[in-house]
């Protein structure tokens, strides 16, 4: 069909209409939204996890809900695999990630961070009657090393364990049965889990938990959504002055912070 005269120029003014409105949908950033999706990895505690009744619940959802609360927003929690986490924020299918993600100049190419909300590090845990008592033992031929996929743990052993036999798995219980069974000397991972992975299965590992690598965890956001980021910058330094990482402290992690203060190691937040 051919168009003429107003036809044609109606036809015109819709496709210009179209296009604005397409454009400003695209162009909207997560800071300007009324709904926060947030994703984390519900298989994390006392981070990330559910309740009985498969809510989420822990450390970092507590968290989102008080920057839901700062910023007027309603906060929808999405759970994802962890290493899925980072291609779901570039792709648009979550705002923000607040799932314990350490921050590393790898992840910096690709999505930006907060400010750093916690201080951590990597360590080990290994079998109760095991050799090892620091990462420096690993690095050698018939030695097994477990890590979870896509963790700084995971990177950390790809790049320094060259003689080591590495373990990849999906899952951080698979990583400790490993361990527990004995079908590997060694878990790396962080010193929250690994302390609590070690509470668990005192009869057969150790907990070498001085870290041997230093790490901070951030809220990553999608590049360039400086909106966003400035908002929970904002909200970050807020909460931390009126005392509400002690608060998470003492609500979910009260027995940890009295072990690593005995162990004479810095709590967390």
């Amino acid at each position: 069909m051919i168009l003429t005269g107003s036809y044609r120029g109606l036809a015109a003014l819709l496709v210009i209409l179209v296009m604005t409105l397409t454009a400003g949908c695209k162009g909207q950033q997560a800071g300007q939204k009324d709904t926060l999706t947030v994703g984390m990895e519900l298989a994390y505690p006392p981070f990330e996890m559910t309740d009985e009744k498969g809510a989420p619940k822990g450390v970092s959802v507590d968290l989102a809900n008080e920057l839901g609360k700062a910023l007027g927003k309603r906060i929808v929690i999405q759970n994802t695999a962890f290493d899925g986490l980072i291609p779901s924020l570039k792709t648009g299918k979550i705002d923000l990630i607040l799932s314990s993600m350490t921050i590393t100049e790898e992840r910096k190419q690709s999505i930006d961070f907060s400010d750093p909300y916690l201080t951590t590090g990597l360590c080990l845990l290994v079998g109760k009657k095991s050799p090892v008592n620091s990462i420096g033992d690993l690095d050698r031929p018939g030695i097994t090393v477990a890590v979870k996929k896509g963790t700084t743990g995971h990177i950390y052993a790809t790049q320094n364990l060259k003689k080591a036999r590495l373990l990849v798995l999906d899952k951080e219980a698979a990583a400790v049965l490993e361990v527990v069974q004995g079908k590997a000397d060694a878990f790396i991972y962080d010193q929250m889990s690994t302390y609590q992975n070690w509470k668990k299965n005192q009869d057969t590992t150790r907990a070498i938990l001085n870290p041997f690598q230093q790490e901070q965890w951030g809220i990553a956001l999608r590049k360039g959504d400086e909106q966003l980021r400035g908002q929970v910058n904002r909200f970050l330094k807020s909460f931390r002055e009126q005392g509400g990482f002690e608060r998470l402290g003492d609500i979910h992690l009260k027995e940890q912070k009295q072990a690593f203060k005995a162990l004479n190691y810095p709590f967390f937040f």
